[in-house]
């Protein structure tokens, strides 16, 4: 992303987007449908900016209204814009660098602001080395066990030949995790770490899935 080499690079102070079922990685890409009249308020106030905002999940708890971040969340820019006609702005962020959620701010906006802590993945803005990470894996057998599963499908081509960074984020990000396997893939430190992660979670489910049983009819 141009322009930021170190933490110190990126803003001291983010507007955080709490969305739980969705997360954004470091170059993975994440379309978002915004609608809500305090998030579009946000947009307004990031593109005005540096067009950064904080994808962040939240914790369990009894505050709805507002409820406690998860400890980490990923810093994302605006890279794509459009308003329809409606109102709504269709979006895409890409992302830049992991964050945890620092000091709240007693902001008058109708959004949050944290003051986000980059120290810790000031590594995400070094492009990772991927080379050879699919190989000698059973990564892809995994992946066609998972999909078939759950009734879903894939370009093999495509996939087989995408740069193996960009496959391991986008499966993160798109296929249907929970909230909580989702946190355990965007707290994956290093890509490998990732990946192995991601595999773990789709044979854990594909082998959910060969276990389940068709209940009895009485």
């Amino acid at each position: 992303m141009p322009g930021y080499r170190k933490a110190d690079d990126l803003p001291k102070v983010i507007p955080v987007f709490p969305l739980d079922g969705a997360v954004l990685l470091p170059g993975g890409r994440l379309p978002l449908n915004i609608f809500e009249p305090r998030y579009l308020n946000m947009v307004d106030d990031a593109m005005s900016g540096d067009r950064i905002i904080g994808m962040v999940q939240t914790k369990p708890g009894r505050d709805r209204e507002r409820p406690a971040l998860a400890p980490v969340g990923c810093a994302g820019r605006i890279t794509s814009y459009t308003e329809t006609s409606d109102g709504r702005y269709l979006i895409t962020l890409t992302g830049v660098c992991r964050f945890q959620p620092g000091p709240e701010l007693p902001v008058q906006t109708p959004y949050r602001q944290v003051r986000p802590k980059f120290d810790m993945y000031e590594s995400d803005l070094i492009p990772a080395d991927a080379d050879g990470l699919l190989e000698n894996t059973l990564f892809f057998d995994v992946l066609k066990n998972y999909l078939d599963g759950k009734g879903l499908e894939i370009d093999w081509e495509t996939a087989k030949s995408a740069p193996a960074d960009a496959l391991i984020n986008s499966l993160a990000i798109g296929l249907p995790f929970d909230p909580g396997e989702k946190q355990a893939l965007l707290e994956a430190y290093s890509l490998a770490d990732r990946r192995d992660t991601l595999m773990a979670l789709m044979e854990i489910d594909s082998a959910g899935s060969d276990d389940d049983e068709p209940p009895s009819v009485q």
